[in-house]
């Protein structure tokens, strides 16, 4: 139980922090919003082959995708906020507290989930005006697939901020994951208008899956096994790298 009581420390001063500075949630969602009303309408001759007649269809195949790349990127990047704790000394005075490690890690890393549902929800509201249909159960769902990423990407990004220490290097690391990891998912133009090659090397991404997974939701299917799959992928992952995330929260505190 001192886990989850710790956890529920940190998140709640970390969620304090945020409120007081509730722009740069808004900053985070407002690439993903011009990309909604500047590159969104082009698809529509563009996923004709899939099945997007109208562009109501072609917004249900791209909204998926962008809430995914906006999990994605979100958590990566969420390692600079840890290293301005670093610089200040406040992870290294939680040595003279009891607070559970592993706590440091889940407090942030849920931070960035409640930021994520806020910014998706703008996105879907936004989405709503150009003709986007989702059912409530099927949006449940996929809000459990972007929180997976975004505590998978979290998780990754705070492990690698306090072993590189260096915004620099973190920067151009974090640059160099998201881009293939983007790109090999789909979260643009779906991956099955690649070529054979890049569809086979994609089905490695557990990313992949999830994007396959949101748009079998918001196009009405929920029992499409790629929903399942990514559930199982993510579920996987998060929890190796929030075992070596914490490992590390563990070693810098000591």
């Amino acid at each position: 139980m001192k886990i989850f009581r710790d956890t529920w420390l940190i998140f709640q001063r970390n969620l304090q922090l945020m409120l007081r500075s509730p722009l740069w949630v808004v900053l985070g969602v407002s690439q993903p919003v011009v990309f909604l009303l500047l590159f969104a309408p082009l698809l529509k001759p563009a996923l004709a082959t899939m099945g997007a007649h109208s562009q109501a269809q072609a917004y249900r195949i791209y909204v998926p995708g962008m809430l995914v790349a906006l999990a994605l990127a979100g958590g990566l990047y969420a390692g600079f906020d840890l290293l301005r704790e670093l610089s200040s000394g406040i992870v290294e005075r939680a040595r003279v507290t009891p607070v559970s490690r592993l706590a440091l890690l889940l407090g942030r890393a849920l931070r960035d989930v409640v930021v994520l549902v806020v910014q998706a929800a703008i996105i879907i509201v936004l989405s709503l005006l150009f003709g986007l249909t989702v059912s409530i159960p099927s949006l449940l769902i996929g809000y459990g697939i972007l929180a997976l990423i975004t505590l998978t990407s979290a998780s990754f990004s705070y492990g690698v901020a306090l072993k590189i220490k260096n915004p620099a290097v973190l920067g151009q690391l974090i640059n160099n994951v998201a881009q293939p990891l983007m790109l090999l998912s789909g979260t643009l133009l779906p991956i099955a208008l690649a070529p054979l090659w890049l569809r086979d090397t994609a089905n490695g991404n557990p990313f992949n899956w999830a994007v396959t997974g949101m748009r079998a939701l918001f196009t009405g299917h929920p029992g499409d096994p790629s929903i399942w799959k990514a559930f199982a992928m993510l579920g996987a992952l998060a929890a190796l790298t929030i075992a070596w995330s914490g490992r590390k929260f563990a070693k810098s505190v000591r």
